[in-house]
């Protein structure tokens, strides 16, 4: 399993967290999704088929692009 946490410059608040939650949970692979809106960060856990490109990917994609 491969574990990151990525910098998320757009959090806010614990609604961003959640929405961020629902779209990677929805990713094959995706075994967990913590976020922290203080230190504006998400830790992502995940297998395959899932990747760290496609996580990237899917956060662009709903306006929180990692940095």
């Amino acid at each position: 399993m491969e574990d990151k946490t990525l910098s998320i410059p757009n959090i806010s608040c614990g609604h961003c967290v959640m929405t961020i939650k629902k779209e990677l949970g929805s990713l094959k692979g995706v075994k967990e999704v913590e976020g922290d809106p203080k230190k504006k960060n998400i830790r992502v856990k995940w297998d395959d088929p899932a990747t760290l490109g496609q996580i990237k990917e899917a956060l662009k994609e709903i306006n929180f692009p990692a940095s």
